[in-house]
């Protein structure tokens, strides 16, 4: 069993994180929170900004079904898809093991894990990467660039991928976004935006082409040196995919809840 109070963290921070993100890219996106779940839904072609999470501790078999039931059907009236995030360690034990059978029964189907991630990390020294250099987006060019890295990484189609992004003047002043280039050339970016007092990392991407090469780590590092240097936060936050699970604990996070996304059947 995890540190339960590190998996209401790790909720807490998608759900304030997610606020600012999903109202920066639409200032009428639905940001309401209910009994039980947290919504944060842009409209947004860039799925990943339409998101809602189950908020409760403790969850039992009866109120994940009803609570799941009810994240559907504010799903089902939106004209875009989006993600359910569910942080397991929130649910009951009886409840965890319901949680396949009661999201098909409301129409839910597995999307792909995740794994929420904290550490009191900061300061870290100021990274190098051989192969790389770095530098911060501050235009609408290099957020394309970041935004199509996500694309390639998530298997986005790029138009989707530049409607979650382009544009945005938080993105290009508040959040501390990253570019690492190699020969001038953008392979891989990360991101930290202050949140309730965390660093919270946000939208790492590594184009396919160039994985394993421990890209993703510096461009990681990279975010989180200058946002710690700008902010003097000493913790941060993630939720990992399960490509970059094994490579944050290099860093310093640990391991607090496994995430799972559900999505519309």
């Amino acid at each position: 069993m995890h540190d339960l109070a590190e998996s209401i963290e790790s909720m807490e921070q998608l759900a304030s994180g997610w606020r600012t993100l999903t109202l920066d890219r639409n200032p009428d996106a639905d940001v309401r929170d209910l009994p039980g779940i947290a919504v944060r839904w842009a409209e947004s072609r860039f799925l990943f900004w339409n998101c809602l999470t189950l908020t409760e501790t403790g969850v039992r078999p009866a109120l994940l079904e009803r609570r799941l039931g009810e994240a559907a059907d504010v799903m089902r009236a939106k004209k875009r898809g989006g993600f359910l995030w569910v942080f397991e360690e929130l649910l009951s034990e009886d409840a965890r093991a319901a949680l396949a059978p009661a999201a098909g029964q409301a129409g839910l189907t597995y999307a792909f894990p995740g794994t929420g991630m904290a550490g009191d990390l900061l300061p870290l020294p100021e990274p190098t990467h051989p192969e790389l250099t770095f530098a911060r987006v501050t235009d609408d060019e290099q957020l394309t660039a970041y935004a199509d890295l996500n694309s390639r990484a998530y298997g986005f189609d790029p138009d989707d991928g530049r409607d979650g992004l382009v544009g945005s003047a938080l993105w290009k002043s508040g959040v501390h976004a990253y570019l690492g280039l190699r020969d001038g050339v953008p392979v891989t970016c990360a991101a930290t935006v202050e949140t309730d007092g965390r660093l919270f990392v946000v939208l790492v991407a590594t184009d396919p082409a160039w994985e394993r090469r421990g890209y993703g780590e510096a461009v990681t590092r990279k975010a989180l040196y200058e946002g710690g240097r700008a902010t003097g936060l000493t913790r941060a936050t993630l939720h990992a995919t399960a490509a970059g699970a094994p490579v944050y604990p290099r860093i310093g996070f640990r391991a607090n809840s496994p995430i799972s996304f559900w999505a519309l059947g």
